[in-house]
């Protein structure tokens, strides 16, 4: 792990930050959460101007062809860096696990290779976090009753297991329950909500009986793809729970 000492002993990290369309377009105060904890904990965070779609959507929907220039230019952005985040279990999840099999499926091997270097330098929040930083307690303070929804990706493909969770349970006046059958999806899954709005419309009504049993004031996740699906019909449904990104939470101090 690259970095520089500071006085107090501990060392600096470098960390830049890939901010996601989501977070772009309609949540960027999960990217501004990001940051701000970072640089709270004492690291350097670098937005690269250049960057833009990791090409998730299009990888999904089977147009890996197209998603190749988002590829190259997701490694060109991001190469010059040692560690990279993404408040997305989604989009880190594809950077890690599509990028490469993309480029080395149409025949560029050594962009392949570039991909899987810089995906295993890239890392969600949770888990830059606890593995990388090795910090559980980030001197939050959120005083509401929470419970975690971990998204589809998170647990399948980036693995974070229980990380989130860790880092909730050392937030200064949160009090964190348990949800029930929280690792069924939420039946978003990016054009499947789209695609057959009625399964994913049932999906998200089990979720959100599951959420609302909870007695939570607030839903958090890793991904804000998630939270804009649940969060949406917790409003429709006028339920009074919440949905806010866990960067936000691990963000907060007053």
């Amino acid at each position: 792990m690259a970095g520089r000492r500071r006085p107090s002993g501990e060392v600096t990290v470098r960390i830049a930050l890939f901010a996601t369309c989501l977070a772009d377009t309609l949540y960027p105060e999960a990217a501004k959460a990001t940051v701000r904890l970072l640089e709270r904990l004492g690291h350097e965070v670098v937005f690269p101007f250049e960057q833009t779609c990791c090409g998730q959507m299009h990888i999904n929907t089977g147009y890996q062809r197209d998603a190749l220039p988002l590829v190259k230019r997701y490694v060109s952005v991001f190469d010059p860096f040692d560690v990279i985040v993404a408040p997305s279990g989604s989009c880190v999840g594809s950077i890690r696990h599509q990028h490469a099999t993309v480029a080395a499926n149409l025949g560029e091997a050594g962009l392949a290779a570039r991909a899987h270097d810089v995906g295993s330098r890239t890392y969600e929040l949770s888990e830059l976090l606890v593995d990388v930083l090795e910090v559980e307690d980030v001197g939050a303070y959120y005083p509401h009753t929470v419970t975690y929804h971990p998204t589809c990706h998170s647990l399948r493909m980036t693995r974070v297991g229980d990380k989130p969770l860790r880092l909730l349970r050392q937030v200064r006046g949160l009090k964190l329950v348990e949800l029930p059958l929280a690792e069924q999806c939420c039946g978003f899954g990016g054009t499947f909500a789209l695609k057959n709005a009625e399964t994913s419309s049932a999906m998200l009504a089990d979720k959100m009986t599951n959420i609302v049993s909870t007695g939570a004031e607030v839903c958090t996740a890793g991904d804000a793809s998630c939270l804009m699906h649940i969060g949406g019909g917790l409003q429709r449904k006028d339920a009074g729970v919440t949905t806010v990104h866990l960067a936000e939470i691990l963000a907060a101090t007053s």
